[in-house]
């Protein structure tokens, strides 16, 4: 059910997103490409983003300046692309769209797996305390003995495995310091 549910949004949020533009006509009008060559580097968006600023700028007449946005994407990526920013971008669970230079690439990678780790560990441990308290409020519903006996082990073994997610989580969180 849980993952039908996650499916369904994130089907939600893909349809949403197709439709958007990549930038409002207004921004078009008053762009800086360096600028958002820049804030789009930072972000770590691919510098084919220009190609989706391109055409949601074609039905106001303008036309990105290519040099300018890549010399600004050029600057931004290399903010985007350190080891702390790596962690951060791991520990949030955004995905790494390999637009690093070869020579930052191996550390922001090495740290984006890191925060990554810690941060699947953290969804573990999250789901599994849904679980207990779901399981709890069962518990406390039922009247029959049998079902009863059910529930409480089937809580004994979420419990158990959530010990263990809890300290996979901390030796995530240990390995990351």
């Amino acid at each position: 059910m849980r993952r039908r549910l996650a499916l369904a949004i994130e089907a939600c949020i893909a349809l949403a997103l197709a439709g958007c533009a990549s930038m409002s006509p207004e921004d078009c009008l008053t762009a800086n490409w360096g600028e958002q060559g820049y804030k789009d580097g930072r972000n770590g968006l691919t510098p084919t983003r220009i190609i989706e600023h391109r055409k949601a700028c074609a039905d106001v007449g303008v036309v990105p300046d290519a040099r300018r946005y890549r010399q600004g994407w050029d600057q931004g990526v290399l903010e985007y692309c350190t080891p702390a920013n790596g962690v951060a971008q791991g520990r949030a669970g955004r995905p790494y769209r390999n637009v690093c230079p070869p020579h930052l690439e191996g550390p922001f990678v090495y740290w984006h797996q890191m925060g990554m780790d810690v941060h699947e560990a953290q969804r573990r441990v999250d789901d599994l305390d849904r679980q207990a308290d779901q399981i709890q409020r069962q518990l406390r519903k039922e009247d029959e003995a049998r079902e009863r006996r059910k529930l409480r082990h089937e809580l004994g073994d979420v419990e158990r495995r959530l010990r263990h997610a809890r300290h996979d989580l901390a030796r995530a969180e240990t390995r990351l310091r």
